[in-house]
């Protein structure tokens, strides 16, 4: 089989000679289902004002040195007997080799060339996401303005809406951001954010390194059957591996990143094992630390250590250490503080994030290969409000919180290649989830303390799925699938299906539709809410809590019209049911969760509510080239919900409508050399 892949190579601006310019880019081409290297496949840079350079890959493997290009953008592509990858906006500096990682679908055509124009630059990490998914790279991630070097951040411009700036909390189509699902190279981790509280999924600052990262994935509905637990979208992260041949140190700084160290390099290049390392510090800390006035002694303190070791192929497989441990806290002054933040009240809060996981890969034979990942989950936060009682001039303390989630997570999955036209992947997820939850609050400065928490608990949930996808012709795609899950502290069940189908209309649109309907468990500490009674004794009252669920619906259109540009919209239905709400006549809703910093604390809850989120969302993207690009989004959706009381509101994050324009241009800076 030849395989061509054509590479757009672009040059960031730089005080140099371009001609003078020269960096080593190497990679790997695997096939996208079976992940076999594809030997004999030539790689072509292609730019529009300079020739073609080839390289012959050799067991999917190779380098191309020395090479020196201006800024170009690649206009067409010819491949043959395997579907089109493009990779646009291909970084090469100066100061860093550019490694790539790239995977290739079989084209079921059997013809003696196939020329392909236009560009797709989104084509996702998962083959079986069709609709509602967009992959992102780190180079997006660093170039976009808002991103601030934050995916989660980036991905509020893909046509969703953030309820709060100094979160990065994802509001997907009107859903709480609590159903959002964080997951790590095939493990689902905890909440990877600074500043983070219990049962949320977002926080102020990201404590995941984009310089670690690779190519990810953004699922925002209908989403595969190996996704579970998530009833509104799914970050799927992975972590690059470090240069197998040349150590590399970076060095940068950033308003929110702080301080950044990054190196990377190999361990034994004669079997490709490789390391990469980051470690940052935030810039305020530093800031009040060397005497600088920044306004406040409300100062955030942050700092994560992110990394990936990798072993290397080798007759036995390939093992990937990896993980992130993170701690961050701020104090907010309070009473008669003339702190920026100050007045009245004050605030302490820290977090601590360890996420550490093991991941193995074993190629089974040239159409299968098996993957695990086990590791380990530990948050932990603390959270103390102050109040100011006036006629004794004195602060207290009015509420304390102190909670810990720790978790055992083993994941194994096996994908075949059964056919060119057929894939098939099955796994299983099991998570032991662990709680500590402690919290008291108290009114008045007299006043006795009000227990809300006091439990140790764990509990164990249990995840499997089946998932295929068939072509049925060329231009044709079915994928379909079922996951289940079950909850053992209350034996909440749940089977899911999950149907998709995309039709490649023409050779430049093409139709999606697509079906699940998904569930997830509540967040850990509403199960362990005590309840006082009237005789003072106390019951978790919310223990019997059942999955939230929900029914997605999506129909999409795709159209590359020009050369780097790329228009995309969708129409969505999602039915939510069996969201908890109160017993007692309210207007209270699960569904409005994660609109506040506080935990929920509501008590006495049923699975007897109800919400449904509709809407249109569309998307404009100019690909980088010719020194600009742009993004352009806009939605109008509703997101409803139905309570106790049985009258129908606006969910805390129906905005009704979103419009992102994104504009950025690059210059080029000669010198002489």
């Amino acid at each position: 089989m030849k395989t061509i892949l054509v590479l757009a190579l672009l040059l960031p601006a730089q005080w140099c000679a371009a001609q003078n310019n020269r960096q080593i880019i190497r990679g790997m081409v695997v096939d996208k289902l079976s992940q076999t290297p594809l030997p004999g496949a030539t790689v072509q840079i292609v730019n529009t004002a300079e020739s073609k350079e080839q390289l012959r890959m050799r067991r999917g493997r190779s380098a191309i040195r020395d090479l020196s290009h201006p800024i170009g953008t690649m206009s067409r592509s010819r491949m043959w007997d395997t579907r089109i990858a493009l990779w646009q906006n291909v970084l090469v500096i100066s100061g860093k080799e550019t490694v790539l990682e790239i995977s290739l679908e079989e084209d079921l055509r059997l013809l003696q060339e196939v020329v392909i124009t236009g560009n797709e630059n989104q084509q996702t990490a998962n083959d079986g996401a069709i609709a509602s998914a967009r992959a992102f790279t780190p180079e997006d991630v660093n170039r976009y303005a808002g991103g601030r070097s934050d995916p989660a951040r980036l991905a509020a411009n893909f046509a969703r809406s953030a309820p709060d700036d100094s979160r990065n909390d994802i509001v997907i189509r009107g859903n709480s951001p609590v159903g959002v699902l964080w997951r790590m190279n095939g493990m689902n981790v905890t909440n990877p954010n600074h500043f983070a509280s219990i049962g949320t999924t977002g926080g102020a600052v990201n404590a995941i390194n984009t310089n670690i990262l690779k190519s990810s994935d953004f699922l925002t509905s209908a989403f595969p059957a190996e996704y579970g637990n998530a009833t509104s979208g799914v970050f799927d992260l992975g972590f690059r591996n470090g240069n197998a041949h040349a150590r590399e140190t970076t060095l940068q700084i950033g308003v929110i990143t702080g301080v950044e160290a990054t190196t990377e390099g190999p361990i034994l290049q004669e079997n490709g094992s490789s390391y990469i390392v980051g470690y940052r510090y935030a810039l305020a800390g530093i800031a009040q630390k060397a005497g600088i006035d920044i306004g406040t002694t409300a100062t955030p303190s942050y700092q994560d250590l992110s990394w990936n070791i990798n072993s290397g192929n080798n007759s036995f497989g390939r093992v990937s250490l990896f993980g992130i441990v993170a701690s961050s806290s701020i104090n907010i002054a309070g009473g008669n503080s003339s702190s920026l933040y100050g007045g009245g009240s004050g605030h302490d809060l820290g977090s601590t994030i360890d996420i550490i996981g093991v991941n193995y890969f074993k190629q089974l034979d040239n159409t299968s290969f098996l993957t695990s990942t086990f590791g380990g989950n530990y948050s932990a936060s603390s959270q103390t409000d102050y109040g100011y009682d006036r006629r004794t001039n004195t602060e207290y303390a009015r509420e304390e919180n102190e909670v810990t989630r720790s978790g055992r997570s083993l994941a194994l999955s096996y994908n075949a290649k059964v056919h060119p036209r057929l894939f098939v992947k099955a796994g299983i997820q099991d998570e032991l989830i662990g709680v500590n939850l402690y919290s008291r609050t108290k009114d008045r400065i007299e006043a006795d303390w009000r227990q809300i928490w006091d439990e140790d608990g764990t509990t164990n949930l249990f995840q499997s799925y089946l998932h295929a996808k068939y072509s049925m012709r060329d231009d044709l795609s079915l994928t379909a699938g079922a996951h289940a899950q079950t909850l053992s502290l209350n034996n909440a069940f749940s089977v899911e299906p999950r149907l998709g189908l995309k039709w490649d209309w023409t050779p430049a649109s093409s139709l999606t539709f697509a079906y699940g309907l998904h569930s997830q468990m509540q967040p850990i500490n509403v199960y362990y809410l005590q309840t006082q009674h009237a005789d003072a004794s106390y019951s978790s009252t919310n223990a019997n809590l059942g999955f939230t669920k929900s029914h997605h619906l999506v129909l999409g259109y795709e159209l590359l019209p020009f050369a780097d540009w790329h228009l995309k919209t969708e129409v969505y239905y999602q039915s939510l049911y069996n969201v908890p709400i109160t017993t007692s006549s309210s207007a209270y809703s699960m569904l409005n969760t994660g609109a506040s910093f506080r935990p929920d604390l509501e008590d006495s809850l049923v699975n007897n509510g109800t919400g449904r989120n509709y809407g249109v969302e569309c998307t404009v993207e100019k690909y980088f080239s010719s020194g600009y690009y742009g993004l352009c989004t806009a939605s109008l959706y509703d997101a409803l919900y139905t309570a106790s009381d049985g009258v129908e509101r606006n969910t805390a994050f129906n905005g009704r409508y979103v419009v992102n324009l994104l504009l950025g241009k690059e210059w080029t800076l000669e010198g002489t050399s």
